[in-house]
């Protein structure tokens, strides 16, 4: 007893092809990228700040956005690239305000950013910080922490 069988017709629609794997990742590019970003961005954080002669916690976000996304889109997919954002944008941050403190003093001893690290000295800025340091300059780290964080997370999602 034999049965007739037909197999069956192909199919008329095309396969769909695999996804393409994803993304491997450069950790030390991405580090190196967040560091470079932090450099610029702190510049430019200190640079605002001392034209509007205040702190302005948009530019934290800013600051924490420039340097995720340059960590993310530089090294890839890596867990621990977010994580390095996050500590860098948090030195990119207070980098800005010693920039800005130094740029401040400049002004009011009517002389220039490199003759106030020569006497002050990065201690002196730093004590000045640390004296000025109020509960906002621990929301703006914690901004561009967390900015940087969640940029360098979701930039190859």
């Amino acid at each position: 007893m034999s049965q007739n069988f037909q197999p069956p017709a192909p199919s008329p629609y095309p396969e769909t092809p695999a996804p393409a794997p994803a993304r491997g990742g450069n950790v030390g590019l991405g580090i190196a990228a967040a560091v470079v970003a932090a450099l610029i961005a702190a510049a430019a954080y200190g640079g605002i700040m001392n034209a509007i002669d205040r702190e302005f916690g948009f530019a934290a976000a800013g600051v924490g956005l420039l340097v995720g996304l340059a960590a993310g889109k530089a090294g890839g997919r890596s867990p621990v690239l977010p994580v390095v954002s996050a500590v860098t944008a948090l030195g990119a941050v207070y980098l800005g305000q010693m920039f800005f403190i130094a740029l401040a003093m400049a002004k009011v001893g009517d002389t220039d950013v490199l003759d106030v690290l020569d006497k002050v000295g990065v201690t002196g800025l730093s004590s000045v910080w640390k004296e000025g340091m109020g509960f906002m300059t621990l929301v703006f780290l914690g901004i561009g922490a967390f900015v940087a964080f969640g940029s360098a997370k979701k930039v190859n999602d």
